[in-house]
Order: structure tokens, then sequence, then C-alpha cells
């Protein structure tokens, strides 16, 4: 299989199953249409009027040897796997820590009701922190480095008992050979100096929430009393990137309705003077009036195309950042087991709510329904568990034809569920804007070469 593409006058090849790009001129680009349907020779009468017989005939040869080198139409080597992934022995190797379900902002597209998540607001406590550190060291198996996220609600609301958790989990390293890594995301409201140091010194890497311009972030991330947000994390998380050195953070917005020109919103925190940055669709039902709809999407096509010339424009001038969604690796990427499975939700990585109780991640936290089992017991209903070790881009009938499946590994389990009740259909309008990401993504890597 192979998709093909043409942005801004560069006609754009991709392999789907060996991943190799392409980059040719408009001939190949037209005979590829041809290619696996007719002879070389139908191939120039039908080309002929348009390009010389001795080109067309060059081109089919080069082709030809792209084939046999398996770079172009090469042959599925991942179904094969899927067996194996099926069958693998259960090993957890990330938890999400719910620390803080309460927050003190009033964000209006938060999924989880302000840090209730369907229940009520509660932190969790030092105890039952621990308890999840001996469950991820008992449940890794062999795996040396295992990954911590301080979640909520808003983590820096029960800061001293992330410090507790993680100097608890230090203590345990060496003797049970293991790499505790750990990440915090944050609003902002409530880092000082003191507590930016401690999670530059600890925090492996920080997501910082703030969705872009003025206007923008604080119409959807007010405080409790209604005022804006902005002026108030801004100075601070400047600060705080320039002394994390620009790197091992983002800075972590979303876009809605009301700023499809969300390419302002990247340049703008880009011209604050971070170098990281993610700015993310928002994921909301249909009835909410900033949800995104499917009219929106040529609008947000344009826009991702308006901000991927706005990047490469900025990188010429020599003033580069990361958008997160347009970080791509052409040459390694994922092992096979990732781009087949993603994340790994409800199997390598559970989230943890305040009171211990196991979810599959942090959006199905609060569902009873997704209840897995408890840092005391481990997980214990295996038929969650197994639910998720099904999905996978070949269990997904959607997904079996997509030609982006192994860079978006079939896409976020929990989308599918709040927008058709099952693990397995893909949420549709988030299909297609990943599709438009991974075109900008290789487009901006295939300029970087010509």
């Amino acid at each position: 299989m192979i998709h093909k593409y043409c942005m801004n006058g560069i006609y754009i090849v991709l392999d789907v199953n060996s991943g190799s790009v392409h980059t040719v001129d408009k001939m190949t680009y037209d005979i590829l249409d041809l290619y696996r349907q007719c002879p070389a020779e139908e191939i120039v009468t039908k080309l002929s009027d348009k390009y010389a017989e001795a080109d067309i005939k060059e081109a089919v040869a080069e082709l030809d040897q792209l084939v046999a080198e398996k770079r172009l139409f090469a042959p599925d080597t991942y179904s094969a796997v899927v067996p194996f992934v099926q069958k693998r022995e259960p090993v957890v190797k990330a938890l999400c820590l719910h620390i803080a379900h309460d927050c003190n902002l009033k964000c209006k597209y938060c999924f989880a009701e302000e840090g209730e998540y369907h229940g009520k607001r509660e932190l969790m406590s030092a105890e039952v922190g621990k308890k999840a550190i001996d469950m991820l060291i008992k449940s890794s198996g062999k795996r040396k480095n295992l990954e911590i996220d301080f979640f909520g609600g808003e983590p820096l609301m029960n800061f001293g008992v992330v410090k507790e958790i993680v100097e608890y989990a230090r203590s345990l390293e060496a003797e049970h050979n293991k790499n505790f890594r750990f990440t915090i995301t944050t609003n902002g409201i409530l880092l000082d100096d003191e507590k930016a140091e401690y999670i530059n010194e600890n925090m492996h890497n920080t997501v910082l929430s703030l969705d872009g311009r003025q206007q923008v972030n604080d119409r959807m991330r007010p405080l409790a009393g209604g005022q804006g947000s902005y002026e108030k994390i801004v100075p601070k998380f400047q600060k705080f990137a320039k002394n994390r050195g620009q790197k091992d953070y983002y800075v972590r917005g979303t876009f809605t309705r009301h700023n499809l020109d969300f390419s302002e919103d990247v340049m703008h925190l880009a011209e604050l003077g971070f170098d990281q940055i993610s700015v993310e669709p928002v994921v909301a039902a249909p009835s909410e009036e900033y949800s995104i709809r499917e009219e929106d999407l040529p609008e947000i096509f344009a826009e991702y195309e308006k901000l991927t010339y706005k990047i490469e424009e900025s990188r010429k001038n020599g003033n580069f950042f990361n958008f997160f969604h347009f970080m791509i690796d052409l040459t390694g990427g994922p092992c096979v087991i990732k781009r087949l499975v993603g994340c790994g939700s409800g199997t390598e990585y559970l989230a943890v709510a305040p009171n211990g109780d196991l979810y599959p991640c942090h959006q199905f936290v609060g569902m009873p329904e997704f209840k897995m089992g408890t840092v005391d017991t481990g997980v214990v209903n295996t038929d969650i568990r197994s639910r998720f070790e099904n999905c996978n881009v070949y269990n997904k009938p959607a997904c079996r034809e997509c030609w982006a499946r192994f860079y978006c590994s079939g896409g976020c389990a929990a989308n599918s569920f709040n927008a058709h009740g099952d693990l397995i259909t893909p949420y549709e309008i988030g299909c297609e804007m990943q599709r438009k990401r991974i075109e900008c993504a290789i487009y901006l890597k295939a300029a970087e070469n010509l």
C-alpha cells in the first residue's frame, strides 16, 4: 500500500509497510496511478501525450527497482506480530497517578469535570501513592525503566504528597533494579520558585497547560471566579522553561471551534519563547458549542497547512521550535509493538484514582465499568485487560486499510469509547485530523532534505 499527496509543489509518496518516503516528479507521481494495474507498454501509451516515452520507461524501471528493494509496495510484515502482541505476559511499565481530583481552574472543555472524574473532589494520600509504587514494581517484571505521571485535576494542590511519592520510589530503585522517570502536568496557578526548582530537579518531563493567545486561553480556562488565567501563568511558565534549558517539557494547549485559526496560537506561544509546543483539538460531545464538527475539517486542514509553512519559514530564519504533532521519525521511530497498539492503556499503562482504584487510563477514571482492581489487589478484572489487549490496528476494520495506521497506532481508545461506546471503532473526526498532521509532518521532513 502507498499513500501519495502533493503539498506546496512537492510530490510525496509514502510506502505504508516499509515506512519509506519518496519525493518524486510529477511524471512519476502520475505513473503510480497506473503502475500496479498496467504493464509498462500500456503506461507509455496512456501517458505519451504528456511525457516522453524514454522518460516514462526510465521512471518505471526505477519504480521496479524500489519494489525489488521492498521500499515501494512492500509486503505487510506487521500482521505476523499480532499473535505475539496478544499473548504477551502482562507487564505494567507506567502509572498515571491522579494525585488530586480537584482543580483551581474551571476549564470549560475539561473531560475530568474540573477534577471530579464522575465522583467527589479528593486528594491522593501518601499511603495510596506508595502502594501504587509497590504495585508497579511487582507488576513490571524485569523491565527496569518505569514511568510515573502526576496528573489531576491540578497536582500542585497536593504537592507535598508528590514529593513523598518521589522520595519513596527513589528509595526502592537500587534494591529492585528499577529506574523511575517522573512527569507532572500543571496549570501553573500554584507554581512558585520552590516548586519549579523541585520539578526541574526531579521530573523527567513537564506539561504546562496554556491554550495560546490571551483571549483564547481565558475564554476556556478561567479561574473559579471567572477571571482569566493567562496573566497569572505566562510569566511563571516562561521562567520555568528558561530555567529548564528549553528541554524536556512542552506547553500543551487545546483548540476548539472558537479558535480554528489555531496556527496563530502556536505562533504566539513560540513568540513567548517556548520551544516545545503542543496545541491539540478538543474532543467533546457534539452537543457542546465549542466541539469540532465534520464541517470544520476543511478549515482545520487549511490551518494545519498554514502552520506547516509558518514553521518551515521560521526554521529557515533560524527560529526553531518543535510542534508536537509534527514531530516524526522517518529513520526508526517506535518499536513494532507500539506501532500496532499505541500507548498501551489497559495493559502496560494504568491510571490510579486518589482512592487507589485502577483504570485503563486517565480518561476512564471514575467509570465503574472500567475499574480493573486496586493498588492492594493489582489488576483483577482481566476481562477489561483482554479488551485492551485486543486493541490493535488489525482488529479495527477502519484501521486495517488506513495508510496512517502505523503512525497513530489505531488512535485513542478513550476517544473511540466516548464517540461510539466501544474500543474498536475510531473517532472519525480525530482520524481525519491525524492523517492531515502526518502529511504535514512528512512534508516538513521532505522539504528539509530537498
